[in-house]
Protein backbone atom coordinates (compact mmCIF):
# COMPACT_ATOMS: atom_id res chain seq x y z
CA UNK A 1 0.00 0.00 0.00
CA UNK A 2 2.88 2.01 0.71
CA UNK A 3 6.22 2.47 0.12
CA UNK A 4 9.09 1.27 2.72
CA UNK A 5 10.26 4.58 3.18
CA UNK A 6 6.34 5.67 3.86
CA UNK A 7 6.12 2.87 6.39
CA UNK A 8 8.89 3.62 8.07
CA UNK A 9 8.48 6.95 7.91
CA UNK A 10 5.26 6.76 9.90
CA UNK A 11 6.78 4.65 12.58
CA UNK A 12 9.55 6.81 13.09
CA UNK A 13 7.31 9.35 13.81
CA UNK A 14 5.19 7.54 16.30
CA UNK A 15 8.41 6.65 17.97
CA UNK A 16 9.82 10.34 18.10
CA UNK A 17 6.04 11.26 19.18
CA UNK A 18 6.17 8.48 22.44
CA UNK A 19 9.87 9.46 23.39
CA UNK A 20 8.85 13.18 22.62
CA UNK A 21 6.10 13.20 26.04
CA UNK A 22 9.69 13.64 28.14
CA UNK A 23 10.56 16.62 26.62
CA UNK A 24 13.82 14.11 25.32
CA UNK A 25 15.26 14.14 21.99
CA UNK A 26 15.88 10.44 20.09
CA UNK A 27 18.72 9.83 18.60
CA UNK A 28 18.98 8.08 14.96
CA UNK A 29 20.32 4.72 16.22
CA UNK A 30 17.57 4.90 18.68
CA UNK A 31 14.96 5.21 16.39
CA UNK A 32 16.44 2.47 13.87
CA UNK A 33 16.51 0.21 16.58
CA UNK A 34 13.23 1.19 17.36
CA UNK A 35 11.61 0.83 14.05
CA UNK A 36 13.39 -2.63 12.70
CA UNK A 37 15.00 0.40 9.79
CA UNK A 38 18.76 -0.29 8.84
CA UNK A 39 20.17 3.38 10.15
CA UNK A 40 21.28 4.48 6.92
CA UNK A 41 17.72 4.48 5.64
CA UNK A 42 16.38 5.44 8.50
CA UNK A 43 18.77 8.34 8.07
CA UNK A 44 17.65 9.45 5.06
CA UNK A 45 14.00 9.30 6.11
CA UNK A 46 14.59 11.64 9.40
CA UNK A 47 16.44 13.71 7.21
CA UNK A 48 13.36 14.29 4.43
CA UNK A 49 10.91 14.62 7.38
CA UNK A 50 13.05 17.49 8.80
CA UNK A 51 13.36 19.10 5.85
CA UNK A 52 9.72 19.01 5.54
CA UNK A 53 9.43 20.28 9.36
CA UNK A 54 7.48 17.45 10.47
CA UNK A 55 9.91 16.59 12.89
CA UNK A 56 13.06 18.77 14.98
CA UNK A 57 16.36 17.72 14.75
CA UNK A 58 19.60 19.40 16.71
CA UNK A 59 23.02 18.29 16.87
CA UNK A 60 25.80 17.93 19.32
CA UNK A 61 26.28 15.73 22.04
CA UNK A 62 22.44 16.35 23.49
CA UNK A 63 20.56 16.31 19.90
CA UNK A 64 18.32 14.08 18.32
CA UNK A 65 14.89 14.49 16.85
CA UNK A 66 11.89 15.31 18.65
CA UNK A 67 8.95 17.00 17.95
CA UNK A 68 6.33 20.05 19.34
CA UNK A 69 2.96 20.13 19.94
CA UNK A 70 2.46 21.07 16.44
CA UNK A 71 4.13 17.91 15.00
CA UNK A 72 2.42 15.85 17.49
CA UNK A 73 -1.34 16.85 15.64
CA UNK A 74 0.47 15.94 11.90
CA UNK A 75 -2.08 13.54 10.14
CA UNK A 76 -1.05 10.05 8.86
CA UNK A 77 -1.38 11.48 5.38
CA UNK A 78 0.33 14.30 5.91
CA UNK A 79 3.38 11.52 5.98
CA UNK A 80 2.24 10.04 3.31
CA UNK A 81 2.17 13.09 0.84
CA UNK A 82 5.63 14.03 2.22
CA UNK A 83 7.47 10.89 1.53
CA UNK A 84 5.24 9.03 -1.15
CA UNK A 85 3.59 11.91 -2.73
CA UNK A 86 0.11 12.59 -3.43
CA UNK A 87 -0.50 8.83 -5.70
CA UNK A 88 -3.14 7.47 -2.91
CA UNK A 89 -5.02 10.57 -4.11
CA UNK A 90 -4.65 9.91 -7.70
CA UNK A 91 -3.27 7.06 -8.98
CA UNK A 92 -5.33 3.96 -10.27
CA UNK A 93 -5.30 0.90 -8.15
CA UNK A 94 -4.41 -1.19 -10.50
CA UNK A 95 -1.32 1.42 -11.63
CA UNK A 96 -3.26 1.89 -14.92
CA UNK A 97 -2.13 6.39 -16.24
CA UNK A 98 -5.43 6.69 -18.09
CA UNK A 99 -8.25 5.18 -15.52
CA UNK A 100 -10.84 7.97 -14.48
CA UNK A 101 -14.72 8.24 -14.29
CA UNK A 102 -15.09 8.54 -18.08
CA UNK A 103 -12.32 5.68 -19.06
CA UNK A 104 -12.20 3.36 -15.76
CA UNK A 105 -10.19 0.19 -15.18
CA UNK A 106 -12.18 -2.92 -13.81
CA UNK A 107 -12.09 -1.98 -10.04
CA UNK A 108 -12.24 2.11 -10.29
CA UNK A 109 -15.86 2.17 -9.47
CA UNK A 110 -15.39 -0.35 -6.51
CA UNK A 111 -12.23 0.99 -5.13
CA UNK A 112 -13.19 4.83 -5.48
CA UNK A 113 -15.31 4.00 -2.21
CA UNK A 114 -12.27 2.46 -0.61
CA UNK A 115 -10.18 4.68 -1.08
CA UNK A 116 -12.40 7.18 0.24
CA UNK A 117 -12.71 5.64 3.67
CA UNK A 118 -8.77 4.77 3.38
CA UNK A 119 -7.95 8.54 2.71
CA UNK A 120 -10.63 10.03 5.14
CA UNK A 121 -8.82 7.42 7.86
CA UNK A 122 -5.26 8.74 6.96
CA UNK A 123 -6.35 12.32 7.43
CA UNK A 124 -8.72 11.89 10.62
CA UNK A 125 -5.50 10.21 12.55
CA UNK A 126 -3.20 11.97 14.18
CA UNK A 127 0.59 11.17 15.33
CA UNK A 128 -1.32 11.95 19.12
CA UNK A 129 -3.70 9.39 18.34
CA UNK A 130 -1.59 6.43 17.51
CA UNK A 131 0.50 7.31 20.32
CA UNK A 132 -2.28 7.04 22.59
CA UNK A 133 -3.49 3.38 21.06
CA UNK A 134 -0.12 2.47 21.34
CA UNK A 135 -0.25 3.51 25.40
CA UNK A 136 -3.00 1.56 25.76
CA UNK A 137 -0.73 -2.19 24.78
CA UNK A 138 -3.36 -3.48 22.74
CA UNK A 139 -1.75 -2.24 19.85
CA UNK A 140 1.85 -2.32 18.98
CA UNK A 141 4.89 -0.72 16.66
CA UNK A 142 7.58 -3.47 16.25
CA UNK A 143 7.17 -6.83 15.88
CA UNK A 144 8.74 -8.66 19.31
CA UNK A 145 10.83 -11.79 18.58
CA UNK A 146 9.75 -15.01 20.42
Amino acid sequence: MFSKSCEYAIKAMIFVAQKSDSDSKVGLKEIAEGTDTPVPFMAKIMQELSKKKLVHSSKGPNGGFYMNKKNLKTSIADIVLATDGDGIYSKCVLGLKNCNEKTPCPVHHEYKDIKKKFIAMLEKNTITDFNEKLMTKKFFLKNEEN
